[in-house]
Order: C-alpha cells, then structure tokens, then sequence
C-alpha cells in the first residue's frame, strides 16, 4: 500500500505497534483484518477514538486494501464497517460536543475518495508535504530577550507537551494530546532528542517552554526517497509569544541540526489553511512543495 499510495515515505512498525497498544484502542473492537484462504492479508482497518476531547470527539479510520486486491468490493465491506464503528465509538463518548470522522488519504488516491464520498465523508482539509534542501544557506536568527533555544530533554518533555497543546489549540482537527501519547512520540525510537530544540523562558522554578521544533527519522524513508531525511514532526509557538518570530528562530536551529548530523532534507508538512500562515513562512525558509493529502469529514 505505501509503496502505491505515498512511495516517498514507509509506515514505520513503531507506529503500528503504538496504535494497536494504546491504552484507548481495543484491538478486538476497533480493527479488521481481511484474509484470503491460506491466511495472506489482504487488507486492514482501524478505528480510534481520540482521547483528547476538548471541543470536539474525533473517530479516525486507518488502513486500506493490498494494491492487487482492489477492485474487488473488499474496499467497500472495509469502510462500511469503519464508519459504522466510528458512528458507535462517537456515541459512546458522554461528551456533548461535536463529533468527526476523519479519514487522510494521498490526493491522487481518487478511487479511495469517491469511495470515502459515497460513505458520506467530505474533503476538508488540505495538507502540503514541503522539503527543504539542508545544503542551501540556513539564516542564523536571533531570539527575543529572555528567551533560550535548547535541546529536547526529558525533563522538558511535560512543558514541551503543554505548549504543544496551547499553540495547536486553534488548529484545524486538533485536539490535546495526552501523556500516555506523547511518551510515545517523545519517547519512541523514532524521535531525536538531538534534532529536536525548544525555545524557553524563565528559571529553574519559572521555566516554560514557548515554542519547539521535534524531528523524527525513520530510516526505511530514505530507500524510497533516495536520500537522507529528517522529518519536522512538530513546531509550533505558544499564542502568547506568537508575532515575535520565534518559530523560523527555532526551524533554523531544527535545520542547522540536521545538516550537522548528516542529513540532506528536511520534511515537514503543513495545513494549507493554517491559521498562523505557517505555509509562508517555511516558504521563506526554503522549503517547496511535494504533494498534498486530503482530510474528508462526516460530521455530527
């Protein structure tokens, strides 16, 4: 699947493993497995709930069928029953709030989303894969007074979770992220502690992390893309401290740290609607566009 649908990036097993052993995810209720007669896989679905809900629940569905077995009504029975569990995993939450079903599909994956569209799902959303070629100028910004960009540590993690939070808080589909998952994206095997910088304020007592970039390398991507690549899985600013140019600050110290460590690109991706127009500014950054993804939606 990867390899017709997004050939430029693998799904890590990290990733698998992390969703089928959330605490939120009961395998036995939230996934399906399609299987021939001698047992070969031929495709698979999840369904999650999100566990951050503070505006609004959020059902995702995951998966997909083998690429020689489409075509043949599997697709179909598979979404069916995602968006059937997704209504169920809606109405099971007490929460009175808004309720999506959210499915990312490549945009070029136009059989999946006239698939999805019949269901009732609705594109909403586009995000734009960018990269940035490390071997080109990186600028060497300054920080406002007061402020200290420094290396991930566990010691942040817990701020650096608090301030993901509170600048992703106005963002399309977003929702908190609580402890237990963001162990496993900070904490996983994937994350690189020494890519990964937060910009801080205060002392010992008074610290607070107010803005962050955190790369993530996953080295089955570089095959596939022929090169060696960093991925900016986040950054973000606090939204008091935004408008004083902290975040290209931190993305320039996040690319220096990549060129050092060897790699040719950095790849991000991005709202193409972003609120804090952050598309621009990895523009000016040096980043170009890829490809992009749609998010369709049903809504309740």
């Amino acid at each position: 699947m990867d390899a017709a649908d997004h050939p430029s990036w693998v799904t890590a097993r990290d990733d698998l493993v992390d969703d089928l052993s959330a605490s939120h995810v009961d395998p036995a209720l939230d996934t399906m497995i399609a299987l021939d007669t001698d047992g070969t896989v031929l495709a698979y679905g999840q369904v999650t709930l999100g566990p951050g809900q503070d505006t609004r629940v959020q059902s995702y569905l995951f998966g997909g069928v083998h690429p020689a077995h489409r075509g043949k009504g599997i697709g179909r029975e598979l979404l069916a029953w995602q968006r059937a569990r997704s209504e169920q995993q809606l109405a099971s939450s007490d929460k009175t709030l808004p309720g999506w079903s959210v499915l990312y599909l490549e945009e070029g994956n136009a059989a999946a989303r006239a698939l999805a569209e019949r269901h009732g799902m609705s594109v909403a959303r586009y995000f734009t894969q960018m990269e940035r070629d490390l071997s080109q100028p990186i600028p060497e910004l300054a920080v406002p007074e007061g402020v200290r960009i420094v290396p991930f540590t566990r010691e942040l993690s817990e701020l650096a979770r608090a301030a993901r939070n509170d600048s992703f808080r106005d963002h399309w589909g977003s929702q908190s992220t609580n402890r237990e998952r963001w162990e496993q994206f900070a904490f996983g095997a994937q994350f690189r502690d020494d890519l990964s910088w937060v910009a801080v304020t205060g002392g010992t007592e008074t610290q607070r992390v107010v803005a962050f970039g955190l790369t993530t390398i996953n080295e089955d991507d570089w095959e596939a893309q022929g090169k060696r690549s960093g991925y900016i899985a986040l950054i973000g600013v606090v939204r008091d401290w935004r408008g004083r140019r902290l975040a290209p600050a931190v993305l320039a110290r996040v690319l220096r740290s990549q060129r050092e460590a060897g790699l040719e690109v950095s790849i991000l991706d991005v709202d193409s609607e972003s609120p804090t127009g952050a598309h621009t500014l990895y523009e000016r950054m040096g980043f170009v566009p890829l490809h992009r993804e749609v998010a369709l939606v049903a809504e309740y």
